[in-house]
């Protein structure tokens, strides 16, 4: 079993909130294209996100807390996964407009039919969590008559400027690896390879840069930004969704200090709830031994809650997206500090949708 389910019976959320988490979604992957959002961001992307990609990003993770005041942005997830669940089986889906045909048809369906040689790779790939789940896209790909393999990067070769599998040539990597930028030695050939135009990797490092680095939020509550880019109403929508953000290096010592309680601090450069810290937890001692320049300091957005086979316990929100497509929907419900499986009866949820 990939996936641990907290239930096999849906949690409901409303369409309104399902309408307002797509428009979001929706409204920040297209400032990608932006002009005026690539002029602000320009200095900011690293060499292999400014290289120009012809596909959007597969599986994006928009992950929401649901609050009274509307569904509020927790992160942008570059590679999610989650959706698999074990013994040939995905997550249910609801019926909705919104998702169309059934899941593995609208997974297969992200992949461009020239991708006929598909790499899915990630770290250590065998000793990962989400290897069975890597498995389970491989399949559905062989299914489609592609050729799927998955490997650690070590395991792809630098051949004549290409990278190969077993002498195949790879056409496409599908990144599960969490170093977005292709930064790391052992990513070398691939980098390589990817800025030679020998291989599509995706989802790609241009896409974390302008959608997923979590400093992205930083600049959209920068004053005039986005105001630059897109209409009043997409502005109030993206601020309304995502709780106000800064560079820790940007506030006011004391009275961050003062008012900690209302914040959450993240490092900038990790994912997946990796080194956060509610300020509430947090003791003078660490808050002065935290990077500046290297963290973010977010409202604090508390979790909703919901009864899940008679337990209490916290609840967020993740849309799949491909662009502007809604690939899936999937609920996380938990207990602790944050979004973590660790306590029995913690797992994955299917949604139903209320009118």
């Amino acid at each position: 079993m990939t996936t641990s389910l907290a239930s096999e019976t849906p949690v409901p959320i409303s369409s309104s909130d399902l309408d307002t988490m797509l428009r979001f979604s929706r409204t920040v992957f297209r400032l990608k294209d932006n002009p005026a959002y690539l002029v602000a961001l320009e200095d900011e992307l690293p060499a292999t996100a400014r290289i120009a990609t012809a596909w959007p990003s597969v599986l994006m993770g928009f992950d929401f807390h649901l609050t009274a005041s509307g569904p509020k942005l927790i992160e942008i997830n570059n590679n999610a996964g989650g959706l698999y669940i074990g013994d040939g089986r995905w997550l249910p889906q609801p019926a909705n407009a919104h998702l169309p045909g059934l899941l593995p048809e609208r997974l297969v369906a992200m992949f461009p039919q020239q991708w006929m040689n598909i790499a899915i790779m990630d770290e250590d790939v065998t000793a990962q969590y989400m290897y069975p789940e890597m498995c389970a896209y491989a399949d559905l790909l062989r299914a489609d008559g592609r050729h799927a393999c998955v490997v650690s990067p070590q395991d792809l070769q630098p051949t004549g400027g290409r990278l190969t599998y077993k002498d195949e040539c790879v056409d496409a990597i599908y990144n599960r690896h969490t170093d977005f930028y292709l930064e790391e030695r052992e990513l070398a050939h691939v980098r390589a390879a990817y800025e030679a135009g020998q291989v599509v990797i995706n989802p790609h490092p241009r896409s974390y840069a302008l959608i997923g680095d979590k400093r992205r939020m930083v600049d959209w509550w920068q004053p005039g930004l986005l105001e630059s880019c897109v209409d009043m109403n997409q502005c109030d929508l993206i601020r309304a969704v995502t709780p106000e953000t800064h560079r820790m290096a940007d506030m006011d010592h004391q009275a961050m200090w003062r008012d900690r309680k209302q914040w959450v601090f993240k490092p900038a450069a990790r994912h997946g709830g990796k080194g956060v810290i509610l300020g509430k937890a947090m003791s003078r001692k660490r808050l002065e031994s935290m990077d500046v320049d290297e963290t973010i300091v977010q409202q604090l957005v508390p979790a909703s809650e919901v009864e899940v086979e008679g337990r209490q316990l916290k609840l967020d929100i993740r849309l799949y997206m491909h662009g502007e497509s809604l690939i899936a929907l999937a609920g996380r419900a938990w207990s602790g500090q944050v979004t973590n499986f660790r306590e029995p009866g913690s797992g994955w949820v299917s949604l139903s949708i209320d009118a």
